[in-house]
């Protein structure tokens, strides 16, 4: 008979951490775990990841719902596949969990080169919104790092400093991947200019220029910007497949980039991927600053796939008391170093 409870994490982060929706020092993880009543010593789990302003979960009622599905759990009653649906972290974290306790606890999800320590993922380089000098600072750190693809986060400063960070890119370097990520920051009127002018600097993609809930305007976006767009946000909130494959096809982006803690974990991932292939989109894999619990599962599952492009998974050493683990970020690319151990005692 299957068992569940949960746990209540709050993660702190090194430094203040900056994005359009504002400043934070703490992110709340939620963690599942789940064993077989007669076999207690092997135990599955999983993360749920809360992001204010981005979860389409309420955070007065998500505790709440987590504890309803270790009651049913241990009731010999769960749903995930269907009641679940409109709590994505919390169907990605359930899903972790079961898969982790099938898998004997080991953490091991997904049998791939990545996990079997033979190969590495390809990561950008993430620079957080900041003041230009804090700005700069994290590029020259990337670089020096041998990163070959960099992420900024614009929308926070002044849009000719953020230029003027891009040109600073370019003059260091011709050959790095350069991407952006405005959040939904540019105002429908001024977003097509923003984007020519930011078309300059040769960049990769733009990711959600402007908020989520314009199909249309996106839709003509992505027709008439010089600058490929990727929809990242626009994604949430996107429940069943008709409703998936309608954003697609309502706004035919370039990309789209995938969050599993946001979009229903590996089973809503793989939905969407299949959607969006089969209309010649394509797509990488970010974490949503979930812990090393999460960030282990979504590196492991991206490795089942053929994607080459460089991934969002550089997020694992964003806090002083991340859970210990395997993963390990090594010039820009993720491994799983099997000779190290997890270490889960504070949980």
């Amino acid at each position: 008979m299957l068992k569940a409870n949960f746990t209540k994490y709050t993660l702190n982060l090194t430094e203040e951490r900056g994005t359009s929706r504002g400043w934070f020092t703490t992110k709340d993880s939620w963690y599942i775990q789940v064993w077989e009543e007669e076999n207690p010593g092997i135990i599955g789990i999983g993360e749920c990841s809360y992001l204010p302003g981005l979860n389409p979960e309420k955070l007065e009622s998500y505790e709440e719902k987590i504890a309803e599905v270790c009651d049913r759990i241990n009731e010999s009653e769960y749903w995930l596949s269907k009641g679940l649906v409109e709590f994505p972290s919390i169907h990605f974290g359930l899903e972790i969990a079961l898969l982790d306790l099938e898998k004997n606890g080991n953490k091991i999800l997904f049998d791939t080169p990545f996990s079997q320590s033979k190969k590495s993922i390809p990561i950008n380089g993430l620079i957080w919104m900041g003041s230009f000098e804090n700005m700069m600072e994290q590029v020259d750190e990337k670089i020096a790092n041998g990163f070959r693809c960099i992420k900024l986060k614009i929308g926070a400063i002044d849009f000719e400093q953020e230029l003027h960070i891009l040109k600073s890119i370019r003059e260091k370097s011709k050959k790095i991947e350069l991407r952006v990520d405005a959040n939904g920051a540019f105002s429908p009127a001024e977003a097509l200019e923003k984007l020519t002018r930011l078309s300059e600097f040769n960049l990769h993609s733009i990711e959600q220029p402007i908020k989520q809930g314009f199909p249309a305007t996106m839709n003509q976006l992505c027709r008439e910007s010089p600058l490929p767009i990727a929809l990242d946000e626009e994604l949430i909130g996107k429940f069943t497949r008709a409703e998936k494959a309608k954003t697609l096809d309502d706004i035919n982006p370039p990309y789209i980039i995938l969050k599993p803690s946001l979009i229903g974990g590996i089973k809503g991932s793989k939905e969407w991927i299949e959607l969006a292939e089969e209309r010649g989109i394509n797509w990488w894999i970010t974490s949503a600053l979930e812990s090393n619990i999460g960030l282990n599962a979504i590196s492991q599952f991206v490795s089942t796939t053929e994607n080459t492009l460089f991934q969002g998974l550089g997020t694992g050493k964003l806090y002083t008391n991340n859970i210990g683990s395997p993963l390990q970020v090594i010039g820009d690319e993720i491994r799983y170093n099997s000779q190290l151990n997890w270490d889960l005692s504070g949980l």
